[in-house]
């Protein structure tokens, strides 16, 4: 049961399962891109940051040494001879002036503006623009920025170019890195699934990773716990084994002294009853010993049995302990139907649900159907609640209505162990009214 329900569990979760090896290869092309991110916008910030102040700062030393000409001969006008420069100057009586043709260049203050747009013909253009206004006059002194932005356009495309190329290279980086650090797990767990048990000792795994040490650990680990569980899984074979052959014991004892004790003709009625009784129930116990030896081995029993006769046994068995109880015990349905179990697996899955149908009705029917592929149990008990539905076939769960009665409630859980030995399929279902159905569906047979 376990198994099967890590299995159901992978199933559901198998879309949005992640493999180590992605998240190693993930982990790389994030670690990439992030890091290559970060440096072309710390280059792209420095690049600013750096011509920003070389610019100001010459921009600054050509206005200075503008004023100082014009201070020293205010008579002409001084000519600054520098590349990418144009200077301007503007006297008192062409403050108002200016403020007409350059309304922006009139607002500035003392200092270094930035100035962007577009001309009359549509063209983009940047400059950088240094104001220093006296009462004498005022100097402008602008900076053509067209180039650097041009400049600045082809750094940023190759930064984004080397963002792409460096993540390309994380990715290959980060899935050559996670086949090297997968490569002995993927051999761990090749080697895991190559051995699916036997009857001889595992082959050790730690001697075959020397050379990795978290691995090596992890396969000791691996190897320590295997020889728990092969030492528990022989002991635990050892003792169904045991109490399988001392049960058997007494009750082939038991069952030739009720064999030898019916042949005698001169039987009251009384004692001929309590020796069936007690037949039937050594029989019983023998299937039971068997089915629980199979599972205890999770092995399949080999042998063919018919379900309507197997029923009709199990029918007999409890109309004999009814005990004055008001039910009919009846059978129906097909009578060929045969299946590919011993009769020992099959009484006791069928036996367990007609039991519990016999012990939960107090009078009623309890009406046995065997179908083309399936047998069914009905009975006229108190019904089933939606708590016990979802519980049933838990080991050691007893319903609602169990009340004093006598149990421990793993009959329904080895049902549902020999059904998953056998590939069959149990379900019990309210049955309407009153009542519950419970139904066994077999193996379909395969076509030779």
């Amino acid at each position: 049961m376990p198994e099967k329900a890590v299995r159901r569990a992978q199933r559901r979760r198998g879309p949005y399962r992640r493999r180590l090896r992605s998240r190693i290869i993930v982990s790389f092309v994030v670690l990439g891109f992030c890091l290559t991110t970060l440096f072309a916008f710390a280059t792209n910030w420095a690049r600013l940051r750096v011509e920003n102040q070389l610019v100001e700062d010459v921009m600054n030393r050509n206005i200075n040494e503008f004023a100082r000409r014009y201070a020293a001969d205010p008579s002409r006008n001084p000519d600054l001879p520098v590349q990418q420069m144009f200077a301007r100057l503007v006297k008192p009586d062409r403050f108002e002036a200016l403020r007409q043709e350059e309304p922006d260049w009139y607002e500035f203050t003392d200092g270094i503006h930035g100035v962007s747009g577009q001309d009359d013909s549509g063209q983009p253009y940047s400059y950088k623009l240094a104001v220093r206004k006296t009462p004498q006059a005022w100097f402008f002194l602008a900076y053509d920025m067209t180039q650097s932005i041009t400049g600045e356009k082809q750094l940023k495309r190759a930064l984004f170019l080397s963002v792409l190329v460096f993540s390309l290279l994380s990715l290959v980086l980060g899935w050559w890195s996670a086949s090297k650090v997968m490569k002995p797990v993927s051999d761990l767990a090749k080697r895991l699934r190559a051995y699916r048990g036997g009857t001889s000792d595992p082959e050790p795994l730690a001697p075959r990773f020397p050379d990795d040490d978290e691995v090596g650990q992890l396969a000791q680990a691996l190897d320590d716990y295997s020889a728990r569980l092969t030492e528990v899984v022989q002991r635990d074979r050892e003792f169904n084994a045991d109490v399988s052959h001392e049960l058997r014991t007494p009750l082939a004892v038991i069952r030739g002294a009720t064999e030898l004790l019916l042949t005698r003709p001169d039987l009251e009625e009384k004692v001929l009853q309590r020796l069936q009784r007690i037949q039937r129930a050594e029989q019983q116990c023998s299937d039971l010993i068997g089915a629980l030896l199979l599972l205890s081995r999770n092995e399949r029993g080999q042998g063919t049995s018919n379900v309507a006769r197997v029923a009709e046994q199990l029918l007999d068995s409890h109309r004999a302990q009814l005990g004055g109880k008001p039910i009919i015990l009846t059978l129906e349905g097909q009578r060929d139907l045969v299946v590919d179990a011993p009769e020992s697996a099959l009484s006791v899955a069928l036996g367990n649900l007609i039991g519990n149908a016999v012990k939960y009705s107090l009078e009623g029917e309890v009406r046995v159907n065997v179908g083309n592929n399936a047998v069914s149990v009905a009975d006229s008990g108190p019904g089933l609640s939606e708590e016990d539905a979802a519980k049933l076939f838990q080991r050691g769960y007893r319903g609602t209505h169990a009340g004093h009665s006598q149990g421990g409630g793993i009959g329904l859980s080895i049902v549902s162990r020999l059904c998953d030995l056998y590939g069959w399929q149990v379900s019990v279902r309210p049955g309407g009214d009153r009542g519950v159905i419970a139904t066994l569906t077999f193996a379909p047979k395969l076509l030779p």
